[in-house]
This record gives C-alpha cells, sequence and structure tokens, in this order.
C-alpha cells in the first residue's frame, strides 16, 4: 500500500533552492568541458617532448596547472554565461520569465558581481600559466563579449566568433601547439552543435541561406589560420606531426560517430524541437572532453590522460546530480512505504 510519505529535508530544499538560480545562471553544467579543453592542452603539451611550451608548463607542478588551468577556463565560462543572462534580461521577462534574473530569483547586482568576480578569476589563473596565457585570455574574454553584444543576433558572425573563441581559450596555456587537430575538432564541434540547436529550437533570428554561407566562410578563415600558425613550426610534417600515432585518429573518430549517433537517437525519439536542441547542446556540452581523452588515449598516453578521464565521469556525475537536484526543487519525491 502506498501512503503519504515524508517529503525530503526541507532545510536541504531551501538550501538547494538558495544554489539553483546561481547554478542556472553559470551554466555550471556545461563548465567542466571548458576545464577540459584546458587540461587537454597542458596534458598534451606535456606528454609529447616534441610539443614546444612554455617554462610554466615545462617545469611547474602539473596539480598546480591543472588548478590554474580550470580557475581560468571556469572563471571564462562564467563570465560568459552571466554576462549573457544580463544582457538577455529585459527580453527574458517576456520570452522566458523564469531564468533567474527575469523571475528576479537573483538581483542584477550580485549578476553583475559575478561578471566581475569570474574576469577576475580567469585571470588569476592565467597568471600562473604564463604572460602569453595572460593576453590570450583577455582576447577570448573580448571575443565573449562580441559574442553577447552582437555575434547571437547575427548568426553569419556569431557562430564563426563562437568558433574562435573555442579556439582562443584551448590555445591560452599553449599558443605554440604544433599539433593544432584537436583545437580544429573542437572549434569545428562547437559550431556545428550551436547550428544545430539554434535551428532545431527555432530561435531568433533564423539562420537563413546566406547566414550559413558566411558562417562557413568564416570557418574556413579560422581553420585557415589555425593550421597555418601551428604546422608551420614543425617543419618535418606540414599537418601531421610524425611523432603523433595515426591511430588517435581512430578513437576519435568513433567519439564522433557515437556523438552523431546518440544526438540521432534523441532526434528520432523527441522530434525536431525544443527538447531534442536542448539535448544536443548538453551531449555537445559533454564531447570535448570525451575528444580530449580519445585523443590522449589513441596516443599511446594512457598514463597521462588520468586527469581528463577522471574529469569526464566527475562530470557526467554532476550533470545528473544537478539534473535531480533542478526536479526535486521543482517536484520534490515522496518515500514509498
Amino acid at each position: 500500500m502506498v501512503r503519504p510519505g515524508r517529503r525530503y529535508d526541507p532545510t536541504m530544499r531551501t538550501l538547494i533552492q538558495r544554489l539553483a538560480p546561481v547554478l542556472q545562471l553559470t551554466r555550471v553544467t556545461g563548465a567542466f568541458a571548458a576545464v577540459a579543453n584546458v587540461w587537454f592542452v597542458i596534458v598534451w603539451t606535456r606528454a609529447f617532448p616534441a610539443e614546444p611550451g612554455t617554462i610554466q608548463i615545462a617545469e611547474g607542478s602539473l596539480w598546480v596547472l591543472l588548478v590554474a588551468g580550470a580557475v581560468m577556463a571556469l572563471g571564462l565560462y562564467a563570465f560568459g554565461a552571466a554576462m549573457n543572462d544580463i544582457l538577455d534580461a529585459k527580453r527574458d521577462r517576456t520570452l522566458r520569465p523564469n531564468r533567474p534574473l527575469a523571475s528576479e530569483q537573483i538581483s542584477e547586482e550580485l549578476a553583475m558581481g559575478l561578471v566581475v568576480g569570474t574576469m577576475m578569476a580567469s585571470v588569476l589563473g592565467a597568471l600562473v600559466l604564463g604572460p602569453e596565457a595572460v593576453a590570450i585570455t583577455a582576447v577570448v574574454a573580448l571575443g565573449v563579449m562580441m559574442y553577447n553584444v552582437a555575434g547571437k543576433f547575427v548568426p553569419a558572425f556569431g557562430f564563426p566568433i563562437l568558433a574562435l573563441v573555442y579556439a582562443g581559450h584551448m590555445l591560452a596555456p599553449n599558443m605554440h601547439l604544433v599539433f593544432v587537430w584537436p583545437i580544429w575538432l573542437v572549434m569545428t564541434h562547437a559550431m556545428i552543435v550551436s547550428v544545430a540547436a539554434h535551428a532545431m529550437e527555432h530561435r531568433v533570428p533564423r539562420i537563413s541561406p546566406r547566414a550559413i554561407v558566411f558562417a562557413i566562410a568564416g570557418w574556413a578563415l579560422s581553420s585557415a589560420l589555425l593550421f597555418a600558425s601551428g604546422p608551420l613550426r614543425n617543419t618535418e610534417s606540414l599537418l601531421w606531426p610524425d611523432w603523433v600515432p595515426m591511430r588517435s585518429l581512430i578513437w576519435v573518430a568513433a567519439a564522433v560517430l557515437l556523438f552523431v549517433v546518440m544526438c540521432l537517437r534523441r532526434i528520432m525519439r523527441l522530434g525536431i524541437g525544443d527538447r531534442s536542441g536542448e539535448k544536443v547542446r548538453r551531449y555537445g556540452t559533454l564531447w570535448p572532453a570525451i575528444y580530449a581523452c580519445a585523443w590522449l588515449v589513441g596516443a599511446g598516453k594512457l598514463h597521462n590522460a588520468w586527469p581528463l578521464l577522471a574529469l569526464t565521469v566527475l562530470g557526467v556525475l554532476g550533470m545528473t546530480a544537478l539534473r535531480e537536484a533542478y526536479a526535486f526543487v521543482e517536484e520534490p519525491i515522496e518515500f514509498r512505504r
């Protein structure tokens, strides 16, 4: 027999209700992917002696570098997410009144404090990685501002800017990286996921054929600049250095195929709409960490990949826990006896 049960501890529910607006505002459920991108460059540079790096990466403690990289990445990610919500607050009051600022669950003063605080945190994290990291962090922050102020309203330019932001924050720890295929994959992945989710969610402005052409042109130009800068430092091989095993492509291709299959299954089940678009964004946020693991494991650096493998597992568990926490706030569970 099912009897009315006791709800969860009211104190815990109140705590989750207070934390939920901040967690939603900064998109914590996807922030770990930004950390994975930065960690990958640090770990990859240390794993291959032929990969040029900075003095900080070569001589610094791995733990210190990983913590600094995480602070920098999380700061940039939260900076962009908080700024997005501040700029969209007025429109959200009409279109999405359940958002934290629109519903007044969080004040504009606190949101502005998050913008300033997260930007300062990203710079402090970059200081440990060297002066070049600080400069790139500042440029990436400028790119984030450009995207939030104008880019997302002009898809033709917004999608390439978003791709460059992803590439820039990955290169912050080591702008001298020779093997740039992982950077290219993440920036391409980010752009495709953004375009697909934007279209499925029927967001405005709509993506016109002309916008697609301009976006592809911007992506192609960005790709050309990326490959022109990295491989030119390696005179032995133009695009693929000899010291990177080709078998790593098999692992990465498998990761790409798995992502496509997962997204197609969700789209076939839910149809094209807001829910399927949200699923594509969620998987798209998760997958850069999986790409990072695939590159390292495929290259035979399993013993170096442990930070990223652990981060990926923790990220999946964290996303699941936060999703359950939000569901708990909206519809508390009762026990069965």
